[in-house]
C-alpha cells in the first residue's frame, strides 16, 4: 500500500478524537450541508497543430479534432470531478500515421449511507515506458518512449459504531492497461525489457478498536488485510496480508505518540518467459514476452515475520498535522510519515514520504487514491495534462478531507515497471487559489529496487535500482471575465541501473491564452522542450497551435 503504510489504515478510526479532535464545519466541503454545486460543460475543438525538431529542422503539421467533458459535483453526500479528452490527430504530411488520444482524469466519493460509502477513480494518460529510453515533452508526431495509459479503481468503505467499539472495513478493485510504444526509444546495443500489458488487484482491509478517550486515555485498534494482484505479463502474481495491533497515546493537547507490532506475509512469484531453440525469449506481435505454460511459478520476492513501528503525531490544530515514523518492515529498517497543512482556505501543503512493495498497477491505484476530488484543469491542446503532478482546486478548503493541495503521480510513472520492486521516495505539493490566480508547484523523489526471479530467461533487472526526480510548476490567470493564461514548466532526472545506461534529463515549457466570445472559444499554445539522452545529442522540439473550441 503506497508509501503511507498499512498503520494508517488502523490510525485513521483512532487518531481524530485524540489529538485536537477537529470541529464540525472545519475543513471538507460541506460535509453535512445541504447546497449543492455542479457543473457539466461538453465541447468540442478543431486545432491546426505545427511541432518542429529544432535539431533537425524537421516540420510535422497536424489537424487536431477533438471532444471532451468537464463536470463536477460537490454537496453532503457526494463530491467529485471528471476530466476527459479524446482527439483525433490527423497527419497532413504522410510522415506519421494518424492518432488517437484519450487524455483524462475522474475521482468521486458517494456517501450511500451515513456508515457506508462509494469511492471511484479513473486515468487515462500517455507516460515514459523504459527508464532508459528517451524523454519527450512533446509527445504529438513521432514521440518516441511514450504509452498510452488506461487505469480505474472502485469500492466501497464501511465506518460504524457497534457498542464501545469503531468499526471498518474497505474494499477495492482496480484494473490497469498500458500499451506498447509505437516509437521505441533506445540506445544500440541496450536489450528491451518486456512491455506491462494489463492487471487487476484486490485490496481488502478491516479494522475494529476503541478510540482514545472513550474508554482509557489511550486508544487501542486490531487491523488486517489481504491484496492480491494477477498481471497478464509471464502470468505475475502478487499476494500479500497482514494483522496488527495499534496503541495511541496523547501526550498533550497536541502531540501523540503511537506503536504497533503484527505479522506480515508477501510473495510475488511468475512464470518463465519462452525460449526459442537458441535461447533467446520470444516475444508477441506486440514485443511482450510470450510465457511458457510449462513453466514452474518463480519466486521473485518474498517475506514472511514480524512487522512493528513507532511514531508521533503532531495536530496542533485541525488545519495541520504532522506524522512521523520509523520501524522494522520487508527484512530491515522503515521510515515513512506525512505533512498536511491548510494555510488558509486558499493555500495547502501536502508532504508524503513513502515506502513499500509495489507493482505498477497497484502504485498507480493508491496514488489515484490520494488525488483531490476537486483538481484543477487548465485547456490543454496537447492531451498530457495528467502524467505528472495533480493540484487541488479548494486547497485549504478541502485539507480536512478527500483533498488538499494535491499530489504527483511522478513516482509512477518514471518508468512502466513489469517487475515488482520496493518502492521508497518523498512528494511534497503546494496548491493555491486566490481571486482570479492559481498556482502550483509539486517535487519529488523516487527510488524503485527491482525483483525478478534469478536465472530466469530475459531477466536483467534483479537487485538493480532505479531513481528519479522531478519538478512541476503551474500557474493560471482569469485575464478578465472571458480571457485566461495557463502556463507550465518541468524538469526530470531519471537513473537507471542497468550497465551502460547513463542518465536521461528531461525538461519544457508551454503558455496557452483562451478566449470567448459566448460558447464559442479561441486558444493559442506555444511550447519547447527538450531531453539528454546518454550517448546522443541533446534533442529540442517546439510546438505551436491555434484552434477553436465549443461548449454546449
Amino acid at each position: 500500500m503506497r508509501g503511507a503504510y498499512i498503520a494508517a489504515t488502523a490510525l485513521a478510526l483512532l487518531v481524530p478524537a485524540g489529538v485536537a479532535a477537529q470541529a464540525p464545519g472545519d475543513g471538507g466541503t460541506g460535509g453535512g450541508g445541504s447546497r449543492t454545486a455542479r457543473y457539466v460543460q461538453p465541447y468540442i475543438e478543431l486545432g491546426q497543430v505545427v511541432t518542429a525538431d529544432l535539431n533537425t529542422d524537421d516540420v510535422l503539421t497536424y489537424t487536431q479534432v477533438a471532444a471532451g467533458i468537464d463536470a463536477g459535483i460537490s454537496n453532503g453526500r457526494a463530491q467529485g470531478q471528471v476530466s476527459y479528452r479524446y482527439e483525433r490527430r490527423i497527419d497532413w504530411n504522410g510522415d506519421v500515421g494518424d492518432q488517437d488520444v484519450h487524455s483524462g482524469l475522474a475521482l468521486a466519493q458517494v456517501r450511500l449511507t451515513p456508515a457506508l460509502s462509494l469511492e471511484g477513480g479513473a486515468i487515462a494518460t500517455r507516460a515514459r515506458s523504459d527508464i532508459r529510453g528517451a524523454a519527450p515533452g512533446n509527445l504529438l508526431g513521432n514521440a518516441a518512449n511514450v504509452s498510452q495509459i488506461y487505469s480505474f479503481y472502485a469500492g466501497p468503505t464501511l465506518s460504524t459504531q457497534v457498542g464501545l467499539l469503531d468499526v471498518g472495513a474497505a474494499y477495492r478493485f482496480g484494473y490497469t492497461k498500458v500499451e506498447v510504444p509505437d516509437v521505441p526509444a533506445l540506445l544500440p546495443g541496450q536489450a528491451p525489457f518486456d512491455y506491462f500489458n494489463s492487471s487487476r488487484n484486490h485490496m481488502a482491509t478491516a479494522t475494529v478498536g476503541v478510540p482514545v478517550g472513550r474508554v482509557a486515555p489511550f486508544g487501542v485498534t486490531v487491523s488486517g488485510g489481504w491484496e492480491r494482484e494477477d498481471a497478464d505479463q509471464l502470468d505475475q502474481r502478487y499476494d500479500g496480508w497482514f494483522g496488527r495491533g495499534d496503541v495511541v497515546m496523547p501526550l498533550s493537547r497536541t502531540v501523540a505518540v503511537r506503536a504497533g507490532v503484527g505479522y506480515e506475509k508477501i510473495e510475488v512469484g511468475q512464470r518463465d518467459a519462452l525460449v526459442s531453440a537458441g535461447g533467446v525469449p520470444v516475444r508477441d506481435a506486440d514485443g511482450r514476452f510470450v510465457t511458457d505454460p510449462a513453466s514452474p511459478v518463480r519466486i521473485a520476492y518474498q517475506t514472511d515475520g514480524l512487522i512493528y513501528d513507532a511514531g508521533v503525531i503532531w495536530r496542533p490544530s485541525p488545519r495541520l498535522e504532522l506524522r512521523a515514523n520509523a520501524g522494522y518492515r520487508y527484512g530491515g529498517e522503515t521510515y515513512f510519515g506525512s505533512l498536511s497543512y491548510a494555510v488558509s482556505r486558499d493555500v495547502a501543503v501536502n508532504v508524503l514520504l513513502y515506502d513499500g512493495v509495489e507493482t505498477f498497477g497497484r502504485q498507480l491505484r493508491d496514488g489515484l487514491t490520494q488525488l483531490p476530488r476537486a483538481f484543477d484543469t487548465s485547456i490543454d491542446p496537447f492531451g498530457q495534462q495528467f502524467g505528472g503532478c495533480i493540484f487541488g482546486a479548494r486547497p485549504g478548503q478541502d485539507a480536512g478531507g478527500g483533498g488538499g493541495a494535491g499530489g504527483c503521480l511522478n513516482d509512477v510513472f518514471q518508468s512502466i515497471a513489469t517487475a515488482s520492486y520496493r518502492a521508497r521516495g518523498i512528494d511534497g505539493v503546494i496548491s493555491a487559489s486566490r481571486g482570479r490566480t492559481s498556482f502550483g508547484f509539486g517535487m519529488g523523489y523516487a527510488n524503485r529496487r527491482l525483483y525478478a526471479p534469478r536465472g530466469a530467461p530475459g531477466v536483467t533487472v534483479i537487485g538493480l535500482e532505479d531513481e528519479s526526480a522531478y519538478a512541476q510548476l503551474f500557474w493560471s490567470r482569469a485575464l478578465s471575465r472571458v480571457s485566461n493564461l495557463d502556463a507550465n514548466v518541468f524538469g526530470n532526472w531519471y537513473s537507471s541501473g542497468l550497465p551502460g545506461s547513463g542518465d536521461v534529463y528531461g525538461w519544457g515549457a508551454n503558455t496557452t491564452y483562451s478566449y470567448q466570445f459566448g460558447r464559442l472559444g479561441t486558444l493559442a499554445s506555444i511550447g519547447i522542450y527538450g531531453f539528454d539522452q546518454g550517448g546522443i545529442d541533446t534533442q529540442w522540439s517546439a510546438q505551436a497551435l491555434v484552434g477553436a473550441r465549443y461548449n454546449f
